[in-house]
């Protein structure tokens, strides 16, 4: 695990891009700054799912923001091992099936945290992944 290794939670991502909420947006910036940052594969489909059917966004602004995660963040496929870690993880701490994917790219991706607003913050993940509320 690497301290300055954060995954960074769909969530977070859609408050940058929506105009409903600048103080969340304003946080979520500066906490996620601080480090080396990744998303998944799976954190670009809902983001992109999020923006177009919840908050309304163009196609053409969505791109832009999916072009600005994935130059700033590493991102990560989810393959069959990913899967079996997710239910691993879905088994042991009883996170929905979609939260456990997201915790398993996070272990996977070697990072000491998980940035996100649902999950449980300061948990500790099998000793290495600390789920940090960055709005908390």
């Amino acid at each position: 695990m690497s301290a300055d290794r954060a995954f960074v939670d769909t969530n977070l991502f859609c408050y940058l891009y929506s105009a409903d909420e600048p103080d969340k947006a304003h946080l979520v910036r500066a906490s996620i700054s601080r480090y080396e940052r990744f998303v998944s594969t799976q954190v670009l489909n809902e983001f992109s799912n999020v923006c177009l059917r919840k908050l309304h966004i163009p196609v053409a602004t969505v791109r832009r923001g999916i072009a600005e995660i994935t130059s700033t963040c590493c991102v990560v496929t989810i393959d069959q091992t990913t899967v079996g870690l997710a239910l691993d993880v879905h088994e042991k701490y009883g996170y929905s099936y979609y939260d456990s994917l997201i915790v398993a790219s996070a272990l996977e991706s070697g990072c000491a945290f998980l940035l996100t607003e649902d999950m449980s913050d300061g948990q500790t993940i099998d000793g290495t992944l600390t789920i940090t509320n960055v709005l908390a």
